[in-house]
């Protein structure tokens, strides 16, 4: 069965936003029936064909002639083809079918059609599409090129830095269609190396010239002069002017500017001197171009005094100085710090009616900008170029008269300026400018104003341009403590983060935003701050750490509290005895008595020795709960950090709380250390044996309490004797009995005694 395609008007959705009624096209491969007469082929009509397209010609012109006569608005104008064919290769990828496309709106390219299509994309910034459809049209559209298509497309081309395509066009493709360059589009590829940097490859190209047949002239000495000169090569450039001069090229006024200009480029003045003198020896007369080239480069060697003389002599030698000649003189005043001259210079401008351009201020304003003396004079320079809608292209006048407005303590003025600067048009201020308005108005109490020219930063985003400069510490610091010190610690972390973003780690604005939300009763934010300093490796102070710590506290928030800590002694800080107590009552206070003995045992470590109060209480918590090996860690850590516990006191409660086996492993340890701790003590804690029955470690106790040569009562000794028997442990009671009896001799000694080392 055979495939029906629509009749679609192909032609005119390609010309599109045309008014012609163009005939409808059937698909190529169509097996239709409909129409059984053969398509003549592309480019070939048939009589019949020719007939009907006069007859349809004649029935629009018609309709269209009734259409306008009825109609009050005249019909669209219809779009040219070289418009239609740019529109399409602009937006279209370049494909097979992009160029069936442009062979169906015309079979055939002429010269006119290729070269509009060409000088439209080089207007639209386009070379590299001019470049295309001048291949396509003469390799797939049976274009033939002309002289006059090179002479346009090479230049283009030259002038989009598309150097290496314009050198093939001219020594490539022209020769293949037999066409010879000239000179003009030699010299323009010529001038384009020597823009570009490669004074060689114009070198080269010019003394390529006489082989391809071109005559050169002072037109093509004068490119290469200039691209020479560019680069400083003023010895080359001598040779090439002796080689014009032995040729017989007669040196134009322009060669001798070129010249001059160079030479003063290179601050050979001595050379420039005398191919200005050799202007009158071979009958050229300078103009005002030429005295100004001149008088630039005096100013360019540094020599004010030669440059006035030049300046001074213009209307001697029949030439009045414009625009050109004072800007030259004002710049070279302004670089040699003599503004007041300059000053007078712009005054003379006005009086004469010359032209202020961007020049003229871009020249005076760095002097008036950086004088403190003449900030009036800057402002008012400033506000004639607002009127002027004159742009400096120097953007940075406004960062310096901002600067020295501030220096000389007239915030109201710089903030002013600071407002027009963004009137003019493709200026972006300088986020160094905000930041010298910030660390001024801080300075002097205007902090409110500093905070809403921050907002303005903000706004605009200017911080976030890969483009712009980081903000020194000083500009943004203020600000940010001023935020932290009234509780808008999180606009001045937003303002910060964006500064982060430009890699600034500053520790004095990371501290002041810990503090400010600890202050503010947000200590989440604040330990997210501090670990983004760890991080980043930046250092802490003690007091933030310490609000942070207070600031959980506050919160009951004992377990952060101590996390925060942790942090400030990992930081390398020694936190105060009252923070290290009020964590641990904070802890005690909530049940958590093994976290507030590993921060006693930190306390402990780092030297802290006072509120020791609070870690006897920790300690018999320990006890109390049955973390002996903890609860004796810990007693044996402060005793060899020089502060023994009371362990009597301790003793004494655990006996009296029934926690025997607790007493009994602390007097245990006790005896083994050779601790200070009254008779009356051990007693106390062998009675509580006793009573519990608790033969064998009352035995052991004992034992080592002999041992040492301490004495203990007799009645309590023969109790223990006879539990022991009854237990089984006759063992055991016969060893306490000789030992009992060989210590017999002292037993006459009573009272208070203390178990001595053996």
């Amino acid at each position: 069965m055979s495939r029906r395609h629509l009749q679609i008007p192909l032609r005119r959705l390609l010309l599109s936003r045309t008014n012609t009624n163009p005939p409808l096209l059937r698909h190529a491969f169509s097996t239709s029936t409909l129409d059984s007469t053969p398509e003549p082929p592309p480019g070939v009509a048939s009589p019949e064909t020719e007939a009907a397209a006069a007859v349809a010609e004649s029935e629009a012109a018609a309709t269209a002639t009734a259409t306008a006569e009825a109609s009050p608005n005249p019909p669209r104008r219809e779009e040219p083809l070289h418009e239609t064919i740019l529109y399409m290769i602009r937006r279209r990828p370049w494909t097979t079918r992009l160029e069936n496309s442009i062979r169906l709106l015309s079979p055939t390219l002429s010269a006119p059609l290729v070269h509009d299509v060409i000088s439209g994309a080089a207007a639209a910034g386009r070379a590299d599409l001019a470049l295309q459809f001048f291949r396509f049209a003469y390799r797939r559209a049976g274009f033939t090129p002309e002289h006059s298509t090179f002479a346009l497309l090479v230049p283009i081309l030259a002038s989009r830095s598309m150097l290496n395509h314009a050198r093939c066009l001219l020594l490539e493709t022209m020769p293949s269609f037999s066409i010879t360059p000239d000179e003009p589009t030699v010299s323009a590829l010529i001038a384009a190396y020597g823009k570009a940097n490669i004074p060689q490859e114009s070198v080269k190209l010019f003394r390529l010239m006489p082989e391809l047949g071109i005559t050169r002239t002072a037109l093509s000495y004068n490119a290469v002069l200039k691209a020479i000169l560019c680069r400083g090569r003023e010895a080359m450039a001598r040779r090439i002017y002796n080689a014009m001069i032995a040729d017989g090229v007669v040196p134009e006024l322009s060669t001798y500017n070129t010249l001059i200009w160079g030479f003063g480029l290179c601050k050979k003045m001595e050379a420039a001197l005398r191919v200005f003198g050799d202007m009158k020896g071979h009958g050229v007369t300078p103009d005002v171009t030429t005295y100004n080239t001149l008088l630039n480069a005096w100013v360019r060697a540094g020599d004010l005094e030669s440059a006035r003389k030049v300046f001074d002599e213009m209307p001697g030698a029949g030439f009045a100085q414009n625009s050109v000649s004072y800007n030259v003189m004002i710049k070279g005043y302004v670089e040699a710090g003599k503004v007041e001259e300059a000053v007078g210079l712009f005054s003379e401008m006005g009086e004469k009616g010359l032209r202020l351009s961007e020049k003229t201020f871009a020249a005076l304003m760095p002097g008036l900008c950086d004088d403190e003396g003449r900030v009036v004079e800057a402002r008012k320079a400033m506000d004639d170029m607002a009127e002027r809608r004159l742009t400096p292209k120097d953007k940075s006048v406004f960062l310096r008269l901002v600067t020295t407005l501030c220096r000389a303590g007239d915030l109201d003025g710089a903030l002013e300026v600071h407002r027009k600067s963004g009137q003019f048009k493709h200026v972006l201020v300088d986020p160094r400018q905000y930041g010298v308005l910030m660390e001024s108005l801080c300075a002097g109490g205007k902090c409110d104003g500093a905070v809403e020219v921050m907002d303005e930063l903000l706004e605009k985003g200017t911080l976030l341009s890969p483009k712009s400069p980081v903000l020194e510490g000083p500009a943004y610091n203020p600000v940010i403590e001023y935020l932290c010190s009234n509780g808008k610690t999180s606009k001045a972390e937003t303002f910060f983060r964006q500064l982060m973003k430009k890699g600034v780690d500053d520790k004095a604005a990371f501290n002041s935003l810990i503090r400010g939300h600890a202050k503010e009763g947000v200590p989440e934010a604040a330990q997210e701050i501090l670990a983004i300093m760890k991080r980043r490796d930046v250092r802490t102070d003690p007091e933030s750490h310490a609000l942070l710590v207070d600031s959980f506290l506050k919160k009951n928030e004992s377990a952060d509290a101590k996390t925060a800590l942790d942090s400030m002694m990992e930081q390398g800080h020694v936190p105060s005895p009252s923070l290290f107590m009020s964590v641990m009552e904070a802890l005690f206070n909530n049940g958590r008595v093994q976290t507030a003995s590993r921060v006693m045992k930190s306390m402990i470590e780092k030297g802290v020795t006072e509120n020791m109060d609070m870690a006897h209480k920790i300690l018999e918590a320990l006890f109390m709960r049955g973390h002996v090996e903890e609860a004796i860690g810990r007693v044996n850590l402060m005793v060899e950090n020089g502060c023994l516990p009371d362990l009597d006191k301790l003793l004494v409660a655990l006996c009296q709380n029934d926690k025997v086996m607790e007493a009994h492993k602390l007097a245990d340890f006790a005896l083994d250390r050779d601790f200070d701790v009254s008779f009356s003590t051990y007693d106390r804690v062998l009675e509580s044996l006793y009573t519990e029955d608790k033969a064998l470690p009352a035995y052991s106790m004992l034992c080592k309490i002999k041992n040492k040569g301490g004495v203990v009562d007799q009645k309590g000794c023969d109790a223990l004797m006879e539990s022991l028997k009854a237990g089984g442990y006759s063992k055991q009671a016969d060893i306490l009995s000789r030992i009992l009896a060989e210590n017999a001799s002292s037993t006459s000694k009573r009272g208070k005694r203390v178990a001595m080392g053996a």
